[in-house]
């Protein structure tokens, strides 16, 4: 083995110069926590595209005025993953195996294409496929009584 196999430290690789944006907005998105997830969610169709989307998110969750509260977006969020959650349940059937998390980002956005979504746009589908990969914390967030209501500033 070389030395530089032998130093050569995995956590710090970079991605592929030729990988998709919609792909790394994805991974970012997959290390939010449930509430902000949902959030994006519900802006995504005031604003559908996943990096302003993520920036408005995290303005309003620090307080920045705005017509809707962080709550009342989690609550859109939350109604809008109830209603497309059954979608994507029926195009995917059981869960797949683990796999890279990019990968499993482009087959969950491939997946969408054979699901009943109509037209979602890139800050929809960013943050449904990170919603889909973390299901399990999405529908326990969602199943929550209503976090908020929307409110003018």
């Amino acid at each position: 083995m070389s030395d530089f196999d032998a130093s050569f430290d995995t956590r710090f690789s970079l991605t592929p110069v030729d990988e998709s944006g919609t792909t790394e907005t994805g991974v970012l998105l997959m290390g939010l926590e449930a509430e902000r997830l949902l959030a994006g969610l519900g802006l995504a169709a005031l604003a559908d595209d996943p990096a302003q989307v993520l920036i408005a998110v995290d303005r309003i969750r620090h307080g920045v005025r705005a017509t809707l509260t962080f709550e009342a977006l989690v609550e859109a969020g939350a109604q809008r993953w109830r209603e497309t959650r059954p979608a994507l349940a029926a195009a995917v059937g059981p869960a797949s195996p683990p796999a890279a998390l990019r990968k499993a980002l482009k087959d969950t956005l491939r997946m969408f294409a054979h699901c009943d979504l109509g037209d979602p746009g890139p800050a929809t589908s960013a943050h449904l496929a990170a919603c889909w990969l973390r299901r399990n914390e999405i529908d326990r967030l969602a199943q929550c009584p209503a976090h908020g209501e929307m409110t003018a500033p």
